[in-house]
């Protein structure tokens, strides 16, 4: 089976068609206000109800505030949450909605004892390490990646059609995080770089 495929950072309902279009099994959205693909409360409702049955919606947040979380899972039909920033499990699990949990990895960094630590999480996501959160464009050292964590892994972090076969190949996780390496301009999607992201996983899959 090819890892699942999410598209991330999307802020215009065209280019959540066009992700849903290229094969996209995940589309998320971004809640941290300082990123640029950030977006607020009724963009995300249009573009959530735009996504097609089985096609599941994310949301994540950097270091939110717990009312923030709900009241964004009140107005958004948000099927799955992603936390990017230094929640601890206890934090993660508190809205009782399915989670990943992003790591950002670099040297030194125990990514076994890491994903040890979130046991209720539906996966950890590795990501590269960059000032701030996220969307950093990045790839990191994929040998710095062990074996054990690959079964329930999503890997992110710099991804693009030109590389994504090579990483899937090497590290078969369970899914893969595209973000910037699919735009246009930041925020922006491609549909010609979205299309050549999928078949790029399909084809190394």
């Amino acid at each position: 089976m090819p890892p699942r495929i999410k598209i991330c950072g999307l802020t215009r309902v065209e280019d959540l068609e066009l992700a849903v279009q290229a094969g996209a099994d995940a589309l998320g959205l971004v809640f941290y206000p300082p990123s640029p693909r950030c977006v607020d409360l009724p963009t995300a409702t249009c573009l959530a109800r735009a996504a097609p049955p089985l096609v599941s919606v994310v949301g994540l947040f950097v270091n939110a505030a717990p009312a923030v979380v709900r009241a964004t899972l009140a107005a958004v039909p948000i099927h799955l949450l992603q936390f990017h920033g230094d929640e601890d499990e206890a934090y993660c699990r508190q809205f009782d909605r399915p989670y990943i949990k992003a790591a950002r990895v670099r040297p030194g960094i125990d990514l076994v004892q890491y994903a040890a630590a979130f046991p209720s999480a539906q996966a950890i996501l590795l990501d590269a390490f960059v000032d701030g959160y996220g969307g950093g464009g990045k790839v990191f050292d994929w040998s710095l990646v062990p074996r054990a964590l690959a079964k329930g892994m999503i890997l992110s972090g710099g991804l693009d059609a030109d590389n994504v076969g090579e990483a899937v190949r090497r590290l078969r996780p369970a899914a893969v995080d595209v973000s910037s390496g699919v735009e246009a301009s930041k925020g922006i999607k491609d549909a010609g770089k979205m299309r050549a992201f999928v078949a790029a996983v399909r084809a190394a899959g």
